[in-house]
């Protein structure tokens, strides 16, 4: 039977905790790793009445977009939802695991989802983020420089966009010498050793160092082996804020609205018109987004579907682009399909199902 640290290990493995925002709290809140899985309750927020559902339903794990707790508690009273939802999750032997930002940011996430709803084509990350990636250059005598690349491409090196086995090498003339103690693989100790070497570079995601760096001298023959790792500035086309893509069809202000309505299960939206009610590039951001209302403009979109925009900031639209304020609940609602989707294909044994409880605590009139 797989364990809550099992669920965990795999969630991470899609959206690495690294990834979340300095704010965040996407990690197990409650319950220990070492338990076993009795069923996954999958949610968008974690509440009181959820954790009710969670005991109806014989599910001892709860996996929400939300955490429940975001600051640090200094009591558990019960004086407020927060408190309550951790003390009865405690009581009844239930974990909670939130995946929030860093599902937010790769792409696979919450925004390709909402891209896959309005069939948006050609989807790219809207604001893709610096400092994720590192470079690895090390020096494998040619002979060896195949198996030892392909070992690290296996480990998660060498991807880059649509990309994969990406490296570099280039071949020169190395020198060591061994002392009284080094049991070489090539050459005498106490003698200057030459060998022709590849010099070869890999770019990897930040998180993936420690398997890259295994998978490196896993396959090296070298009893030390020579490498080192730098930061890069480049932009991570794979991490990053919302999304864009193009609509199938280019559509009319009015007939994008009712396409929106109809995709994304909306009861209302809160829009801004625009100069030409044109609609074919769409910018889409999960909860709130208004952060990315100039990257949306920059990218020429022609509508942002998001949420959570105040009064003032819909003025910043001039007239450029139509701002489609869906509602905070509705723009990420079908995040419990894809966190389903990424459970049951690979814990096909475990009872994982979506909460039935509408946590919205937006109403309309």
């Amino acid at each position: 039977m797989a364990k809550v640290k099992d669920i965990v290990r795999h969630l991470e493995s899609i959206a690495p905790p690294s990834l979340q925002e300095s704010y965040d709290n996407a990690s197990l809140i409650t319950g220990s790793a070492s338990m076993e899985v009795k069923g996954v309750l999958i949610t968008l927020d974690c509440i009181e009445s959820v954790i009710d559902e969670a005991i109806e339903r014989d599910c001892n794990m709860i996996v929400a977009h939300h955490p429940i707790v975001f600051r640090g508690l200094k009591q558990l009273n019960g004086k407020n939802y927060v408190e309550r939802t951790i003390i009865q999750a405690i009581k009844n032997d239930i974990a909670i695991y939130a995946i929030h930002t860093n599902l937010d940011n790769v792409i696979s996430g919450v925004n390709r989802k909402i891209c896959e709803k309005l069939g948006l084509e050609n989807v790219k990350i809207l604001a893709p983020k610096k400092g994720t990636l590192q470079k690895l250059v090390t020096f494998i005598p040619v002979a060896d420089s195949d198996e030892v690349i392909a070992s690290m491409h296996q480990a998660g090196a060498g991807n880059i966009g649509n990309y994969s086995d990406c490296s570099f090498r280039v071949t020169g003339t190395g020198y060591f010498k061994p002392n009284q103690d080094a049991n070489p693989t090539i050459g005498t100790s106490g003698e200057l050793e030459e060998v022709e070497e590849n010099r070869v570079e890999v770019v990897y995601p930040k998180h993936l160092q420690g398997q890259v760096l295994n998978a490196l001298k896993s396959a090296h023959p070298y009893e030390e082996v020579a490498y080192y790792i730098s930061d890069l500035e480049n932009s991570n086309q794979e991490v990053g804020s919302g999304m864009i893509g193009d609509l199938p069809i280019e559509m009319t202000a009015n007939e994008f609205l009712y396409y929106l309505k109809d995709k994304m299960d909306l009861n209302t939206i809160r829009y801004t018109e625009k100069d030409q009610p044109k609609i074919k590039k769409v910018a889409v951001c999960g909860g709130a987004g208004s952060f990315l209302l100039g990257r949306a403009k920059s990218r020429r979109a022609d509508a942002f579907v998001t949420a959570d925009f105040k009064y003032h900031e819909f003025f910043d639209a001039e007239g450029q682009i139509m701002i489609a304020d869906i509602g905070h609940y509705e723009s990420e609602i079908f995040t419990k399909e894809l966190l389903h989707s990424f459970l049951t294909e690979k814990f096909a044994n475990i009872a994982t199902c979506l909460s039935r409880v509408d946590t919205n605590p937006v109403k309309y009139f």
